[in-house]
């Protein structure tokens, strides 16, 4: 199915971010490299042309690949597949021809399916950081093949500016969206086109149940919800905190997204999260199964997870640093913070369950 990318669409509307790849490795220990679909990653060290494959919103420091390359000699191709949906399904469809040699981009969302598929090799970054390894997919043999990089909680956001003006309470949780007083102010994004859409899903099947999400759903349908296909329609053109136009008060973002609507003079946010409606994703990377250059490939990945370019992540791709010694700006700390108890969905059910849920809410909400 096709996915729209919220944070490609956010990068481009605030125009402050150079998109680009900034690789910088760290060296791994010898070892004979693994014959290719052996489903384990070899540790020797190599050179050579890595094809990294990415999602739409991968962007880091354009000096730090330069200086990755010159460093190891490694060169680094960067292929976007889409949303981490539509990556995940490409990875899969092509798995006995690999698109390239690494991946960054597979969320929490979709883990287990490229696992289950035999896309991903053993690969475990020397050095990781515990606060990382909670969030690691192993495979089937136990062995580590997702390796954490970046985390964000996706949350109901509101324009503090609106409901002060109305003199309308924010609401505060789910349910709060299906009272009068809400009617018509909420925007989410389709479940089956946006990545946010699937997160928010899942999100209130965690707080509803198998046995009553649907119903949650008709009732703000019922209350004047309205769905866009993608984050770029729903935050810039229909939420009225991103530029003061849009006619609604209530959008699904990021918990991330309240740090670029400060005032003129940054000491305050115009927008918040509503951290009691959050879930969050995972972003991973790893060597693909059956790469030509796995032992590059894996000294791309542990870069990934290295704090130099950790410390890049929330100004170039919004999400939070795996790695606890990497620099958060000031403004995240202050108006960007996570859920203490985040939505969760065991991911077990999401890969047994994923496509059944989105069927099931698109006959019921869309119709």
């Amino acid at each position: 199915m096709q996915h729209i990318t919220g944070r490609a669409a956010f990068m481009a509307g605030v125009g402050t971010l150079a998109l680009g790849l900034a690789l910088a490795g760290c060296s791994s220990d010898d070892g004979a490299a693994a014959p290719s679909g052996s489903g384990t990653a070899p540790v020797a060290a190599s050179t050579g042309p890595v094809t990294l494959i990415t999602h739409d919103s991968f962007a880091v420091d354009k000096k730090q690949l330069a200086a990755f390359e010159k460093q190891t000699g490694i060169t680094v191709k960067l292929v976007k597949q889409g949303d981490a949906g539509q990556l995940t399904n490409q990875l899969v469809l092509t798995k006995d021809s690999p698109l390239g040699d690494a991946v960054f981009g597979i969320d929490n969302t979709f883990a287990t399916r490229a696992v289950d598929a035999g896309v991903l090799a053993d690969h475990t970054p020397a050095g990781q950081p515990s606060e990382a390894a909670q969030y690691a997919v192993d495979g089937s043999d136990g062995k580590q093949q997702l390796t954490p990089i970046d985390y964000g909680d996706v949350c109901l956001n509101v324009d503090h500016t609106w409901f002060t003006k109305k003199g309308v309470a924010e609401p505060k949780t789910l349910d709060d969206l299906t009272q009068p007083a809400y009617k018509d102010l909420t925007v989410v994004e389709n479940p089956a086109t946006s990545s946010p859409g699937l997160a928010f899903l899942l999100a209130t099947i965690s707080a509803k149940g198998q046995d009553g999400y649907l119903d949650y759903w008709k009732a703000l349908k019922a209350n004047g919800l309205k769905i866009d296909q993608g984050w770029e329609d729903a935050y810039y053109t229909d939420f009225s905190g991103a530029d003061g136009k849009g006619p609604r008060p209530i959008v699904l973002s990021y918990s991330s997204s309240p740090a670029f609507t400060l005032s003129k003079d940054k000491t305050s946010t115009t927008t918040g999260a509503l951290l009691d409606t959050c879930f969050r994703q995972v972003e991973y990377a790893g060597v693909l199964n059956g790469a030509k250059n796995p032992a590059a490939a894996a000294k791309v990945v542990d870069w990934l997870q290295s704090t130099e370019v950790q410390s890049t992540i929330p100004d170039l791709m919004y999400m939070y640093p795996v790695d606890p010694a990497a620099t958060i700006p000031a403004a995240w700390k202050k108006f960007a913070p996570l859920a203490t108890k985040p939505l969760d969905v065991p991911a077990a059910d999401i890969t047994q369950h994923r496509e059944q849920w989105i069927k099931d809410w698109t006959a019921a909400v869309v119709g």
